[in-house]
């Protein structure tokens, strides 16, 4: 039975310019990049490669349409290696070029045909929270049901995850919060997934400790601290995707879902609004088990008994960004049963991989308690 691994190199450059020498970029590659930050950092250096910004595929999360077209200009290239140079988004949108043939999207994340991979692919997150460059997962909306799938399979791994902090200078501080506790979300939820082991823990327990560490440095000496701490967050990042690229994550990423889909919330935003709330629930129907072994280290991280760890943790990322109500991205009464159906159609893949399995019922004492 495989415990663990990790197929991609990890480096990390002090900047833009020795990435470049080192991987001698080219005509050959294949560039997805987020345009601010490409133009910023990499346009100084007059590469020769083909380059394609995101924004030219759509604004917000991947959908099916974006990576059709993406596709569509890949394929007429002959480009052999694929460099992308951005969050989340921009990675999980290059993965889907990685394998051969001619499959569009939908075909691809339903898994109705088999994957091989055909071309190697460098992944450079500008973004300190969706550990994308070292996990095998690909999240996409499919808007014929108005949700997101993942995909998970070896073939799309990354070869090179490249660490370059000074990519995220320009991060706004909503994206900077909102990425740094997507990061958390992967660390927690991969820790208590039925999946975890010994080595995957190891990985989960350093990025929360090092992110909630971070998060109270800010809250002591302001915001524009964390222009101090990129690295930091950036490495917890790349720890808590390992740990979720091995073990997977559960109930928070599944109920996001719909929230993202139909409203077009980020995911890391969307991810925020469930965290805590799901982890109580996990908290009240069983207690017992690795969840316990949770909630001790997380004590000794807060400051706090065991039993407060969830409203600790919720008045900590309160203070680094404020949580809406779901209402407040237009979501109806109307809407609630239907999310948490939805969820049970089609997530069987994080669910089976929470704490606790939520049916129906559960998930919507949930979005109605957030409502």
């Amino acid at each position: 039975m495989r415990i663990f691994q990790q197929r991609t190199r990890i480096q990390k450059f002090d900047g833009v310019k020795a990435f470049v020498k080192e991987y001698q970029i080219g005509e050959n590659d294949f560039i997805l990049a987020s345009k601010s930050v490409y133009e910023k950092f990499f346009m100084p250096l007059e590469l020769k490669a083909h380059v394609e910004y995101k924004g030219k595929y759509g604004a917000g999360e991947p959908t099916d349409i974006m990576i059709d077209a993406l596709l569509a200009d890949f394929r007429k290239t002959d480009c052999d290696r694929i460099i992308a140079i951005g969050g989340g988004a921009v990675i999980d949108m290059a993965k889907i070029l990685v394998p051969e043939g001619s499959a569009d999207t939908e075909q691809i994340f339903r898994r109705q045909v088999s994957l091989k991979k055909a071309h190697a692919l460098v992944a450079v997150p500008t973004t300190c929270g969706a550990g994308s460059e070292v996990s095998n997962v690909s999240i996409a909306e499919l808007t014929a049901i108005h949700s997101k799938l993942g995909l998970a399979d070896d073939s799309i791994y990354a070869d090179d995850a490249v660490l370059i902090p000074e990519l995220l200078t320009d991060l706004p501080y909503s994206y900077f919060a909102t990425s740094a506790i997507d990061a958390f979300i992967h660390a927690i939820e991969s820790y208590v997934s039925p999946r975890a082991n010994l080595y995957t823990r190891m990985f989960s327990k350093q990025a929360m400790e090092m992110i909630l560490s971070g998060f109270r440095q800010i809250l002591k000496h302001g915001t524009e601290y964390r222009m101090e701490l990129l690295e930091q967050f950036l490495i917890a990042s790349n720890l808590a995707g390992i740990a979720f690229g091995n073990a997977g994550t559960g109930a928070v990423h599944a109920m996001s879902y719909p929230l993202s889909g139909v409203y077009h919330v980020t995911h890391g935003e969307a991810n925020y609004q469930f965290l805590t709330a799901v982890f109580r629930t996990y908290q009240k129907l069983n207690p017992d088990g690795i969840l316990r072994e949770l909630d001790e280290f997380l004590a000794g991280l807060l400051g706090c008994g065991k039993e407060q760890v969830y409203t600790e943790l919720e008045n900590l990322l309160g203070l680094i960004i404020a949580r809406k109500k779901l209402r407040e991205y237009g979501m109806t009464e109307d809407e609630i049963r239907s999310f948490a159906e939805s969820v049970e159609a089609s997530q069987q893949r994080l669910l089976n991989q929470s704490y606790v399995r939520f049916d129906a019922d559960q998930m919507e004492k949930i979005y109605r308690e957030l409502y």
